[in-house]
């Protein structure tokens, strides 16, 4: 398949992009998004969370009344989890949530999310660019060039451009990554997917050895 790509004043290059079907026209897998973007939000979580029990509670080592004659009920601790300044019942305790996911779903996973892309109309590609230094206003005139200011966008770099990060960083809904480092998450996440002519190839040359049997 072929796409059209843009340069960053908005008009028309005369190249296009060529999208492997085996990436970016597979039958999308639901499934395997629904795993992967699981997986990587449970793999977000600390999992610090932590509360005393009784026995974690300072004090308390005193009987605060004897067993009998005071015509209430009986007491052991001032720490009972009924008392206040007493231990939590049941409380959180660290825990490790991650999850993990084997390549072959991965894969299957991100090549469904940039399938939807394409098919959803969603995807733009544009040429290489850079800047010379950060400018977040030049980034906004790349963003209403190619008419998607204001729509939550993930960037998509053939490698890290530190100043097209910098100048992108503090517009609200725009993402900048790595084509590398992009997760399930981050490709479906968005409005719109931008990527330079070289994330494209990224891509392709990722999937060109394993095409056969994975859409």
């Amino acid at each position: 398949m072929l796409l059209d790509i843009y340069k960053k004043d908005g008009s028309l290059s005369a190249e296009k992009a060529n999208l492997e079907d085996f990436v970016f026209s597979i039958e999308p897998n639901d499934h395997t998004i629904y795993l992967a973007v699981k997986s990587y939000l449970a793999n977000q979580r600390q999992g610090t969370s932590k509360t005393k029990e009784r026995a974690e509670v300072r004090g308390g080592g005193k009987k605060p009344w004897k067993q009998k004659g005071r015509g209430g009920a009986r007491a052991g601790t001032s720490r009972s989890p009924l008392w206040v300044g007493g231990g939590t019942i049941f409380g959180p305790k660290p825990r490790n949530y991650r999850e993990d996911l084997n390549k072959k779903v991965k894969s299957l996973a991100r090549k469904s999310a940039l399938s939807y892309k394409v098919k959803d109309n969603q995807l733009v590609v544009v040429e290489d660019f850079n800047f010379e230094k950060p400018s977040t206003k030049e980034f906004s005139t790349v963003l209403k060039a190619l008419k998607i200011d204001g729509k939550k966008v993930l960037l998509l770099t053939h490698e890290n451009l530190e100043n097209v990060w910098k100048s992108g960083r503090n517009i609200p809904k725009v993402k900048i990554l790595e084509c590398s480092s992009a997760s399930t998450y981050d490709l479906v996440n968005n409005q719109v997917l931008v990527m330079q002519k070289s994330s494209v190839d990224y891509f392709n040359n990722l999937y060109s050895d394993k095409k056969v049997g994975m859409n």
